[in-house]
Order: structure tokens, then sequence, then C-alpha cells
């Protein structure tokens, strides 16, 4: 089974080709937009796109199907709102996912702050390592993708933990941001390049990096329904119509947007209510279930994706994942069920990633449904 891994993510100055179109990323600082800035993003998804827009699992925004030509039209009104960095190396290396619930002058604000500012001193690292700013009074983060976190120790003080290690140091305020930037270069310094990201990188940790904090015990993500800040909403796979995002922020009378890595977004001081488009059942299989674009979205996938996906999800006990390629983008970890597409027809395969030896081959969906007791 052939398909291509890429090297890196598409990025506004930089997107990447799809099924459907470029794939242009925005990554919103701090995790959060005001109203016309949603609303202006909205627009130009319509104008220059598909009208639709995903939210990734590190807290990013992607507009799809931009044509080539659109492409330099679209990058002018992502910079007018002033969603974009200049610097093509400057909006690349801002792989930096903050907590979504922080407050003004809090650690997690702080913190991000301050290493968006020093982002060129950073060594140049592989294009998908990031930094997790985690640090409200317990983590959130643990499963989202990251390289360096800074989290909340159980003691409740600032750690920082290099991720694939169970314990991290302690560090006094004001001396975290130069830590993170010695450990990032202690990474190049003994090929971690090599590895790619920090949990495959077996160098033992310099003895100034081997703390031995525990993180606080995580606390849930956030789920659809009233929020004190506003309304949570889901996104179905993570995806939304432009359209109706943009209606969600009128009629709900939102200020601003937070973003999460869980396919929710927060509206704030939205009222609260369901919304046409978007998710107001915290317990939609939509939001529980991976399945990623797949075909005809995605040039390498092999099969669709979503509608087996959706009709699978009330026949499945456990987690699902139904990958258009043995790559398997939409989730690293092992689910208890899982799908890849092969050539128009899927592998099943239990507890295991996408591409693993499967328990059976080449089934059609109806095999599929039938196999988990469709009628």
């Amino acid at each position: 089974m052939s398909f291509e891994v890429k090297g890196w993510c598409p990025g506004a100055h930089r997107p990447m080709m799809s099924g459907d179109g470029l794939v242009v990323r925005v990554r919103p600082r701090l995790a959060r937009l005001s109203a016309a800035q949603v609303l202006g993003l909205c627009a130009a998804a319509r104008r220059h796109g598909a009208g639709l827009i995903d939210l990734t699992n590190r807290a990013n925004l992607q507009i799809r199907g931009v044509g080539q030509d659109n492409w330099p039209a679209l990058i002018d009104d992502l910079a007018a709102l002033d969603l974009l960095d200049d610097d093509p190396e400057q909006e690349s290396r801002r792989n930096v996912l903050v907590e979504p619930l922080w407050v003004a002058g809090g650690d997690t604000h702080r913190l991000a702050l301050e290493v968006l500012a020093r982002l060129a001193e950073l060594p140049d690292l592989p294009a998908k390592m990031g930094i997790a700013i985690d640090t409200g009074s317990r983590p959130v983060l643990r499963d989202a993708s990251a390289d360096f976190r800074f989290e909340r120790s159980s003691a409740g003080r600032v750690m920082l933990r290099a991720d694939g290690r169970a314990t991290g140091v302690e560090l006094a305020p004001g001396t975290e941001v130069d830590t993170l930037i010695r450990l990032a270069r202690w990474f190049i310094d003994t090929g971690g390049a090599q590895a790619g990201r920090m949990a495959r990188h077996t160098a033992p940790l310099p003895d100034w990096a081997q703390g031995h904090a525990v993180p606080a015990l995580p606390r849930a993500p956030l789920a659809p329904g009233p929020h004190a800040l506003g309304a949570v909403h889901g996104l179905a796979f993570g995806q939304v119509r432009a359209a109706d995002l943009a209606q969600a922020m009128r009629a709900s009378g939102a200020s601003h947007l937070r973003v999460t890595p869980w396919r929710v977004v927060l509206l704030e001081n939205a009222a609260p209510g369901a919304q046409s488009g978007l998710l107001w059942d915290a317990d939609a299989p939509e939001l529980r279930i991976d399945a990623c674009p797949g075909a005809p979205f995605c040039p390498q996938a092999q099969g669709e994706t979503r509608d087996l996906a959706r009709r699978l999800a009330p026949l499945v006990t456990g987690t699902l994942h139904v990958s258009g390629c043995a790559k398997g983008c939409a989730r690293a970890r092992p689910a208890d069920v899982v799908l890849t597409a092969r050539d128009g027809v899927y592998d099943l395969s239990r507890g295991a990633r996408a591409g693993e030896p499967p328990e059976k081959s080449g089934l059609t969906a109806d095999q599929i449904l039938a196999q988990f007791g469709a009628a």
C-alpha cells in the first residue's frame, strides 16, 4: 500500500495540494479570533475556496479547496485580518498550542506571549515539532501533539516536560522560556533532527532537564453545551461550512471564538443553544470517531471515509478509525476498530493503527456494515 508522508504541515505561505485544491492553514494567535476575524475568514473561505474550514488537532484552522490562482488574493485577505505573519519563516515556526481557557495575565497567557516574541531564538526544528502551553490549574492538552510541554505540576508550579517523558522540571518565574530554548538547542545538538520528534529522540536528557516533577492530573476537554464563557459547539469530524460558522457567530452574538484541538470551538459571550451546521450534542458520534477527509478530497486516499464512519459508528463499541490510506492522518494512536482503504475496498484491524496487518482484507462498505450487524 503506497502513500507519501509529508515532512511538513500546510501553512498559509506554504499551502499543500489536496484533492479539492490547496489547503491553507491559519494559526490563530493565543487560540482566539475576534468576531470580525471569524467573519472575515469565513468570507475569504467562500470567496477563494470551497467554503469549508477544518479545525485541526493542533487547534489550527484550514481553508480547503483554494484554487492556485486564488491563493495570492486569499493571502492578502488573511494579512488584512491580521491572521498571518508577514515573514513566512516566522509563520512556519509558530507551532504553539495554547490551552484554550487561558485568562489574561495568567501563566499560559504570559508564557504564550513570550514564546511568540522569542521564536527567532529557537533553533531550526523539524517542521512538525510544536510547543504546548498548558499551565491552567490542571493540564488539558495531554493528548494533543506537542514536543515541549509547559504544564502545571502536581505541586502547583509551572514545569517543562519533554514529550515522551513522564516527568519534567519545575521552573522559577521568568526562566521558563530560556529553559525551553536551551532544551530545543540540546535536541538539535544531540541529533534530534534525525528522530524528527522529541518522543522518538532516545538521547538521555541533560541533568538540568531531568526533573522529577509530575504533571497535575488532567481535566476533561471541552464538550458541546453551555459554558461560563459562552457556548461550546462541535464540528463534525472537525469541519464546518464557512457559511454555517458565520451564521452561528452572528446569531449567537459571540464576541470572540476560541479554537481547540478537540473538534469543538468556544463562542465567547454567545447565547447558548443549537446552531445550524454545528453540533450541540456532546455525544454526537462525529466528535468521537476518527475519519480523514478521504476520497475524493485527498489525492492519496484510496476510498471514501466519512459516510462509512457515520453509518458504522452506532454499531461499534469503543474507538473507531476509518482511514483513506495507510498513513492514518486522522489518528496516530491505536483504535479498537480500524478500517484502512485500499484500492476502493477496506482492510479491517482491531486494536491497531491504520495500515497495520489486518484481520480481514478486501471488504466492501456493505460487507463491513454486515460484519458489525447492520440489517
